[in-house]
């Protein structure tokens, strides 16, 4: 039998406290969960000059420096540099992670995003058993280009070929696996936040009122469509502005036509990054609709974060999108669609605040406790040597319903 507190690792992300995006977020909520349960959770952070986050991709307020072997929420951090390249970013800063790991070993590790599956063999050489997170499809990014596409695409071969176990937050990554590697997963969603006492008083700040914007927070990728997003509500009669969350740090093409997507139009309101958590929570449960255009990443926490503040939701349409919102979002595929849904949400605001309440109930079903109980098991699994094992000869079986 395993024993009752384990040490678990976990490595591959920007680290704690979360100000990026939905891996970090996990890490912040499992590991502080974990920790309060009496495993010793050890979290490898990048020391990152203006880490970015709340998926608004900007620099952030300075904020105290974290030094090596700081405690947050209970967490063991070790903070360690990365190479300042969007390429090598995450690659190097897991290096360094999986080569501290080595030397300080722990009884598990969850290696989170399957571009760190090059790295596995020392973890393995460790004899740690470990699971990877894998993220949704990364070779689908534009940003990648096709050197980096070929890349992602090695690097989850690799994932299925080295780790103990997968991890998938959406039915759609785990049916991914299955069909493209004969590879089962543990489905474990991300938790949802409840916002729906958020509040509305700080939306003043901003010149808001309650119900009366239609709001979207995200980094300015291809593949989130926030341009399809802007251009699509440009192009329509909306009365009530598009208040536009986020920025890239590297996407300084796609930011541009962005901004001029919207420039001349003063119903959009480009923000840049909300680092305040609060103002962000009251931007989330006070829009009349949130739009979401993210299509390859899985369960995606800002979708999470929208329905967990009651707020009606034009998603693009994809299946992780549908997994999430059911038959209570709404959704969109062209930029005309996205004008025709802001028409419809204006003249049905009351139609909007019933389908809120309804995803407010839906995000019941993402519960942090749980997600936490889900890698607790696994981790014990793990330890015990239960998990299924790598694939060690796993190889591309070519579903054609991945294809582009």
């Amino acid at each position: 039998m395993p024993p009752e507190s384990l040490r678990v690792a976990m490595v591959g992300t920007r680290g704690v406290p979360a100000r990026y995006g939905g891996f970090e977020t996990a890490v912040e909520e499992i590991g502080a969960r974990l920790a309060d349960r009496g495993h010793a959770v050890r979290v490898y952070c990048r020391a990152a000059p203006g880490a970015q986050g709340s998926g608004a991709a900007a620099t952030p307020p300075a904020t105290p420096p974290v030094t090596p072997s700081t405690a947050y929420r209970g967490m063991e951090l070790v903070t360690l540099p990365a190479m300042r390249r969007r390429s090598l970013e995450t690659l190097s800063h897991t290096a360094l992670s999986v080569a501290h790991l080595v030397r300080h070993r722990t009884d598990v590790a969850f290696v989170f995003n399957a571009a760190n599956a090059p790295l596995l063999p020392a973890v393995r050489a460790a004899r740690i058993p470990v699971a990877t997170h894998v993220d949704g499809l990364e070779w689908r990014r534009a940003k990648w280009g096709p050197v980096g596409q070929r890349y992602y695409r090695a690097a989850e071969t690799a994932a299925v070929r080295l780790s103990d176990a997968l991890i998938a937050d959406a039915q759609g990554i785990a049916d991914y696996y299955r069909d493209e590697y004969a590879a089962e997963s543990r489905l474990i969603a991300y938790g949802a936040p409840v916002l729906t006492t958020a509040g509305h008083d700080r939306l003043a700040e901003l010149d808001l009122e309650p119900g009366g914007y239609h709001l979207v927070v995200a980094r300015f990728e291809p593949e989130n469509h926030v341009d399809m997003i802007v251009e699509g509500y440009v192009g329509s009669d909306g009365a009530l502005p598009l208040v536009v969350v986020g920025s890239a740090p590297y996407a300084h093409e796609h930011t541009r036509r962005i901004e001029s997507l919207a420039a001349g139009d003063p119903r959009v309101r480009l923000l840049g990054g909300v680092w305040d958590q609060e103002l962000l929570d009251q931007l989330y449960a006070g829009a009349l609709t949130y739009l979401h255009g993210h299509s390859v990443g899985g369960t995606n926490p800002s979708l999470l974060r929208a329905i967990g503040g009651g707020t009606a939701t034009i998603a693009y349409d994809v299946g992780f999108n549908r997994e999430v919102l059911g038959t209570h979002g709404r959704y969109f595929r062209t930029a005309a669609d996205v004008g025709a849904r802001v028409h419809e949400a204006e003249q049905d605001p009351e139609g909007c605040e019933l389908r809120g309440k309804a995803l407010a109930e839906r995000a019941r079903a993402y519960d942090w406790d749980d997600v936490a109980d889900g890698y607790e098991r696994l981790a014990r699994d793990l330890a015990a040597g239960s998990t299924p094992g790598p694939k060690r000869f796993a190889r591309r079986l070519g579903a054609e319903q991945w294809a582009r």
